[in-house]
């Protein structure tokens, strides 16, 4: 059954806005919880833009799901990592003028500096997945350095569907899609859990949690944005119900 990682930065990035200390990630993460989410995702960036060291510390201690560690593959971040000891950590790219992740890791190009990060964390006794585009050939360096899972980055899907007038049988909204659904079956065949995410929202959803062999989503902005309007735990709780009620790709 597929599962819900959701992503909190954004609460975060409210409290940051004002600088004060509400509202707190930690609590949002207690209501994803009781909404039904199957793991909190963080992504603790380099310059501490949103979740910042206090956070993942306090989550470490009190989340009772899996706990999602975004970062770079940086020493600093690795040193982070396996100290905190998240059951999950997911690799991804990071710059500093972006303002959300932008693209995969180009694993292909660094395997040898990526095998061995991957190598560290796994002796740490963290789950390791990489955040890829839907390309075959980063599915196959994935593979190569050794990594459990693969997050396929569903952005250009998401962007295609709804320049396409949010209608799935666009043509690029279906090509998009396609691309997913072979990583997808490539990322399986290799022996690593197949995730997807990135501004996935409650229009675009079902189309990818329909897909053969997806485990697992991590879905944030979307989320957050719901539950200004009806509460996080109930946003978690709708999101879940359409991921579960998705019919499977053809």
């Amino acid at each position: 059954m597929i599962d819900l990682g959701v992503n909190i930065d954004h609460v975060a990035t409210l409290r940051q806005a004002r600088r004060t200390y509400e509202p707190d990630p930690v609590w949002a993460a207690a209501e994803a919880h009781l909404g039904g989410a199957d793991a909190i995702t963080v992504h603790l960036r380099e310059d501490r833009r949103h979740i910042i060291d206090r956070d993942v510390q306090l989550l470490r201690a009190s989340v009772q799901v899996k706990l999602n560690l975004e970062m770079a593959a940086t020493e600093e971040m690795i040193g982070i990592a396996c100290q905190l000891k998240p059951e999950m950590v997911t690799l991804v790219p990071e710059g500093r003028h972006e303002v959300t992740t932008e693209g995969g890791l180009d694993v292909a190009g660094q395997k040898s500096r990526l095998g061995d990060v991957v190598h560290q964390l796994q002796d740490a006794g963290i789950y390791v997945s990489l955040f890829i585009d839907a390309d075959l050939r980063q599915v196959e360096a994935a593979a190569q350095v050794r990594a459990q899972a693969c997050e396929i980055h569903t952005g250009p899907y998401a962007h295609a569907f709804h320049d396409s007038g949010r209608d799935i049988a666009s043509a690029p909204a279906q090509a998009e899609l396609a691309k997913i659904a072979n990583a997808g079956a490539a990322i399986i065949e290799r022996g690593m859990r197949f995730n997807a995410g990135h501004a996935l929202n409650y229009h675009n959803v079902q189309h990818v949690a329909g897909l053969a062999g997806v485990s697992e989503l991590h879905i944030g902005h979307a989320i957050v944005s719901r539950a200004v309007f009806v509460g996080l735990r109930e946003a978690v709780r709708e999101m879940k119900r359409l991921m579960r009620e998705a019919v499977p790709a053809s």
